[in-house]
């Protein structure tokens, strides 16, 4: 899994937190994911990388098509580890 710092700084974005709920449903174009936002192709790049860092997203490519998938174990397992330290059982004793 990346690590949890990367973790958050892809969820602290609003517009990132949008990708990863769409994802949720089903797996999405680039396009697909665009028609959604009011925001230019670089920028949405940028947030797609950000959560390929992450490892929140997967993609793959078909020809001139990116495809994006929701990577349920990685986001699964960090909201698993988000829950037990605010719960205190992810300090160090």
């Amino acid at each position: 899994m990346g690590t949890s710092n990367d973790s958050f700084r892809a969820i602290a974005d609003p517009t990132r937190r949008e990708i990863l709920r769409l994802l949720a449903k089903r797996e999405m174009t680039a396009g697909e994911l665009a028609d959604h936002f009011e925001t230019s192709k670089p920028t949405l790049s940028h947030h797609f990388a950000v959560l390929r860092e992450a490892e929140l997203i997967t993609s793959r490519r078909e020809g001139p098509t990116i495809w994006y998938t929701l990577n349920t174990t990685v986001l699964q397992d960090f909201v698993t580890w988000a829950l037990e330290l605010g719960a205190g059982r992810g300090r160090k004793r």
